[in-house]
């Protein structure tokens, strides 16, 4: 079946378990809810895309447990094409036990995934990519992430890339992606720089074919770089209830928002919006609010504080800077 994103990644099923407050070390605390979701990164990113419209498939792996019974069972609801996921025999699915703090949303991941869940390259087929309008994979089994995006830039397809972990061999996957969303610790960790700034423009400059390099920042939105200029996007105001996959959901849409055509600026607001709504309810997708309801958000709601009130010029820009007025300011500098 054609469809318009193929995603190769994580699955996990969740059980997702709301407390009053994050508990002390060594203590007994009675929790609010427990309740099992279906999550991981790729699994829920095309979640969102195949809700708003786009047509989907999933490469990967799952359990032969009652878990990844679940986790299989909520992709084909979804209307998920899921051709390409293999059932692992007398293996358990991979699985997150979620602690969610009442007060702020913020949740505590414990997971484990069983190696024989791993993607090897050699199980990989240029067919399994070739068709469809993008690509999204994370970086976990990156040896076959990287082929899958190898094969889809020679196919001439765009390649969207959510990262917040090195792995071994990360570099050739960075080295076919297109368009890199990670966590706000994995451009510090990667590079060895302290200033994020610094961090974003270095890995554009490991990796010029990169059209964008970005970091979510939480509840502080998004940072991106793309040819050379700073694109910063605040998030929303929103009543969190649980932040577990707001990073997933942001790909998602953004994905969604890409394939429309959109300017990047629109693209990373929508993908705020998106994510923000998502974290009112409980579990990685249950808050995947619909196109309208986020450009509502978009059109009537409000940002949170700037983290940042100004950016600072990158080399870019900085060359743009006529050389008269770069004097101009030595001059009032040697003035005062």
């Amino acid at each position: 079946m054609a469809c318009d994103v193929v995603g190769l990644g994580l699955n996990a099923t969740d059980v997702a378990i709301e407390v009053p407050a994050y508990p002390a070390f060594n203590s007994k605390v009675e929790f609010l809810s427990a309740a099992r979701q279906a999550g991981g990164q790729v699994a829920t990113a095309l979640t969102v895309c195949q809700r708003f419209g786009l047509r989907t498939k999933y490469i990967g792996r799952v359990g032969s447990d009652e878990a990844g019974r679940f986790q299989l069972e909520s992709l084909r609801r979804e209307g998920i094409d899921v051709a390409d996921v293999g059932v692992v025999p007398d293996c358990p699915n991979q699985a997150a036990y979620i602690v969610i703090d009442k007060r702020s949303g913020e949740r505590t991941i414990l997971w484990r995934r069983d190696p024989r869940l791993d993607i090897r390259p050699e199980e990989l087929r240029p067919a399994m990519v070739e068709g469809a309008r993008l690509l999204h994979v994370d970086g976990h089994d990156t040896a076959a992430a990287a082929q899958a995006a190898r094969w889809a830039r020679e196919a001439g397809l765009p390649v969207t890339a959510d990262v917040d972990n090195i792995y071994p061999g990360l570099d050739a996957l960075l080295g076919a992606t297109d368009y890199l969303i990670s966590s706000e610790s994995f451009p510090g960790a990667y590079t060895g720089e302290r200033d994020l700034f610094r961090a974003l423009a270095r890995i554009q400059r490991e990796y010029p074919t990169m059209k964008l390099v970005a970091a979510t920042l939480g509840r502080d939105g998004v940072l991106g770089l793309a040819d050379g200029r700073l694109l910063y996007e605040p998030a929303f105001e929103v009543a969190a209830r649980d932040t577990t996959g707001a990073g997933d959901v942001f790909h998602g849409a953004f994905i969604y928002a890409l394939l429309q055509g959109w300017a990047l600026e629109r693209i990373l607001a929508f993908s705020n919006a998106v994510a923000g709504l998502n974290c009112t309810a409980l579990g990685a997708r249950g808050g995947i609010p619909t196109v309208a309801e986020a450009e509502a958000l978009m059109t009537r709601g409000t940002r949170r504080a700037r983290r940042w009130k100004k950016l600072p010029a990158t080399s870019e820009e900085k060359k743009q800077v006529p050389r008269f007025a770069r004097n101009d300011k030595r001059r009032r500098r040697r003035a005062r």
